[in-house]
């Protein structure tokens, strides 16, 4: 955990407090106190959010070489090679595209990352969600201390699909969201990772 995400947990934690003695307040009829201690509240958050508001539109777009990890506390994805698979059409004439990542744990424990998903952009701004069933090993992996693993997570894209990028994301319910600078946080670009050019299957 960096300091970023303590400062949340620290201001959710101050912000709990908070409501507990706002709430004594009430209960005593001690109203002006109450209304003073939400006044704390909101503007605090106020101020947060808008500092959080401002970092997410300030910041260029980070990008991430294939090759190079992108991790997300102790588990670190890289994606190593991507290639088109023959031999299954799709019936509205989608291809399919295959991204080999590894999957690392750098903590001291057995764990996995639940909420990380993958998902595929152009240079249209299409986005592609991960066929479900394809990937063999997934990306939610729980992996061992040192060790990694290779998931093979699979995209139905257009075929007039190009500049294909992929981005990591833990989704839209998770506490990355009011993280200042986080890849997830609120307005944030989010980080990318360009794909070469696709592997064509072999005749």
């Amino acid at each position: 955990m960096n300091f970023r995400e303590l400062l949340l947990f620290a201001l959710v934690g101050w912000t709990a407090i908070g409501i507990v003695g706002t709430t004594v307040h009430f209960a005593k009829e001690e109203h002006a106190k109450a209304v003073q201690g939400i006044g704390w509240m909101v503007g605090v958050w106020l101020v947060y959010l808008g500092i959080l508001l401002a970092v997410s539109l300030k910041q260029k777009q980070r990008v991430v070489a294939m090759g190079q990890p992108e991790c997300f506390n102790s588990m670190c994805f890289t994606v190593m090679q991507v290639d088109e698979i023959a031999g299954l059409p799709l019936q509205d004439g989608r291809r399919l595209v295959r991204v080999r990542i590894g999957v690392s744990n750098r903590g001291h424990k057995r764990t996995g990352d639940d909420r990380i998903q993958a998902y595929l952009i152009d240079a249209q701004g299409r986005q592609w969600g991960e066929m479900p069933g394809l990937s063999g090993v997934r990306l939610t992996a729980r992996v061992g201390p040192g060790d990694s693993v290779v998931s093979e997570p699979v995209f139905a894209v257009a075929t007039d699909a190009t500049e294909l990028k992929l981005i990591f994301t833990q989704g839209k319910r998770q506490p990355g969201l009011l993280v200042i600078g986080d890849t997830d946080s609120l307005l944030h670009q989010r980080t990318i990772i360009p794909l070469e050019p696709v592997r064509k299957p072999k005749a």
